[in-house]
This record gives structure tokens, sequence and C-alpha cells, in this order.
């Protein structure tokens, strides 16, 4: 398929800069998280809930890389003080979640065969198996339905199970994640990118930290950039609580390839209230992207937040939120009606 083609003939280029998005929220007065395991689609996943369990769900689904303690405070207590039920959790190989040691780091070079051959791309998984994932979740912790929130990867996750499980959702919010369109540029502005430089393969674990710093400054929101030194300390309690290269490459390459593989057509068939939120000067998911999975789906709308990257930073959260209570309000006129 062009798609597998197209994600494996960039696969070596382009997978360093293919990073989940990162969050840099000050301290917020938060509720008190329940933390817990729970055994679903074969793995065990690590989860937080806030919020009173009684009201509806918002289930947020993180990008590559990143962990449930990567979400904003401030973007869950806002969702909690709306009204809502949240739950974050850490996907497979990220966190405290099941890594998938066994199955050793992707292969490139038969990414990139496969691709050539139209072949199907020899994943350890795919992003169709982290939907499931998540979906094991929410029947793990009694949730019949919730409100499907993704970022970046966690978007096309997100998209995934509105295509795959619509029975599980509520509403869909897909937040700077593309269509799968694979005409489109990854990354979006390679310019801004540029300035990351090569991955440290085998580096120590400063030279890997160093690198991830200049990565997320390099996807950071142009209008409210965040300093370097909060930056460099949200990554080190990362790296602090679960540190894995060779996992996060297995989730770059799923990643990576599903951003090639096109879901316009099999976006028609959701019925879902859906809001999709787009930054406007994001360097890594062109804002087509953004567009076309709103196009795609009947009665969804865009959201473009000026001076927005490929990040979650305070000063956005209101309007955020403002989505995110959009799409899980329509779902709720819609079950009175």
């Amino acid at each position: 398929m062009k798609s597998f083609r197209r994600a494996a003939a960039v696969a070596l280029f382009f997978v360093p800069l293919v990073a989940g998005c990162a969050s840099y929220a000050s301290p917020a007065a938060r509720s008190s998280p329940t933390a817990g395991t729970a055994e679903a689609n074969g793995i065990t996943l690590a989860y937080e809930r806030h919020g009173p369990a009684d009201r509806e769900t918002i289930l947020l689904i993180g990008g590559t890389g990143m962990q449930l303690i990567d979400w904003p405070e401030a973007l869950i207590q806002e969702l909690v003080d709306r009204g809502y039920h949240v739950v974050t959790f850490d996907n497979r190989d990220t966190g405290l979640s099941t890594h998938l040691d066994s199955a050793g780091p992707p292969d490139w070079a038969a990414l990139q065969r496969a691709g050539e051959q139209g072949l199907p791309p020899p994943l350890p998984y795919t992003l169709e198996d982290m939907a499931a994932d998540a979906v094991g979740l929410l029947d793990a912790l009694g949730i019949e339905r919730a409100h499907v929130v993704g970022a970046s990867m966690g978007g096309i996750i997100a998209q995934l199970m509105a295509i795959h499980h619509p029975e599980k959702l509520l509403s869909l919010t897909s937040m700077m994640a593309g269509s799968g369109n694979p005409t489109l540029p990854l990354p979006a502005k390679p310019e801004v990118l540029a300035s990351v430089g090569t991955p440290p393969v085998g580096g120590t674990v400063e030279e890997r930290i160093a690198y991830e710093v200049r990565a997320r400054k390099a996807l950071g929101s142009p209008a409210h950039p965040t300093d370097e030194s909060v930056i460099r300390e949200r990554v080190e309690r990362d790296f602090r609580r679960a540190d894995d290269p060779v996992g996060l490459a297995r989730q770059q390459a799923a990643s990576l390839v599903a951003s090639f593989q096109d879901r316009r057509e099999t976006l028609r068939q959701v019925q879902l209230p859906t809001v999709v939120i787009h930054g406007a000067e994001d360097p890594l998911v062109p804002v087509q992207g953004g567009r076309e999975v709103a196009e795609s789906i009947a009665n969804a709308e865009f959201r473009v937040i000026p001076g927005m990257g490929h990040d979650l930073p305070d000063a956005f959260v209101p309007t955020i939120a403002d989505g995110i209570v959009a799409a899980a309000s329509r779902a709720s006129v819609s079950r009175t009606d």
C-alpha cells in the first residue's frame, strides 16, 4: 500500500521526531486521584481516576511516550470542576504499564522492505491494539461508555476507538492528530525541528534527557513558550518514573505507520459528537490533517487554536477544556432528544 511505502521510506529519518505531546503545566489545586492497575487486553495498565466516579467519564489518551503524569494538572482539574470523572493511564510500553520487552526493538529495515513490497509492516503491535487496550481499561473499570479524548498519537487511538468500538464512546475529541493522509508532510515544519539534531542512539541518560528537552522545546507553542528549566524538570521526572528507550521506539514505529494509513473513508462511518482541536503553529502534524479529520466526520467541529504548537501549555487549558466539554455536551443533548 502507498501509505506503508511512504511510512517505511521516511521511518529512519523521522522516527526521532515522532514524539508525544508533553505538558508543562504549573501546579494546580487538584482532587486527589485514585491510582491503580487493571488487566486489559492481555496486559496491565496503570491508571488514575480523578473526581467522583458516578459522573460521566472523560478518558484521556496520551501521545507517544507520554505518561499519565504528563497530562496538565490544570486540565484534569478543569474537567473535574466542570462535572466530569477523568481517567488517565499509561499506554503499553509507557510509564508503569506493561512493557513488551520480549518484542525487542522495531526492525526499521524490515519495515522499509515491507513498504517497498506493499506488505503489512512487521510491527509488534499497532495503534488498533492500543485502541483495544483503552476499551479493555474501560471495561475493567466498569465504565460502559466514555467521552474519549486523545492527543497526538492518542488522537489517532481515539479515532480508531470511534471507528472500531463506537459502542464505548459518548463523544470524541481528537487533538493534534491527522487523518493518515499519506500526501501530507510529516513533520509539518521541518525547519522548526531542525535544531533538535540526531538522537543519541545508545547514549547516556543525560544525553537522552538533553535530546528530549530540545525536542519538546521545538514542539512547543510559540505564543506561550515554556522555560527550558521547566521542560528539563518534567523530562527528568519522566525518566525517574520510567525509562525505556526500546519501548518508546516500538511506540514510535506503531505511531509512524498509523500516521500514513489513510483513515478518511473509515472516519466517515463515525456518528459521534466530535470536536477536533489543532494548534495553528503545530510543527509536527499539519493543520490540514486535523481539518481532514473534522471534514470526514459528519457534523464534527474543527477548532484551531492560534499560537499553539504540539503541546498543552497552561494558557490554553480553558480553551482545550471548552472543546472537550462542547463534544460532551452535544452527546448529552443527543441522548435526551
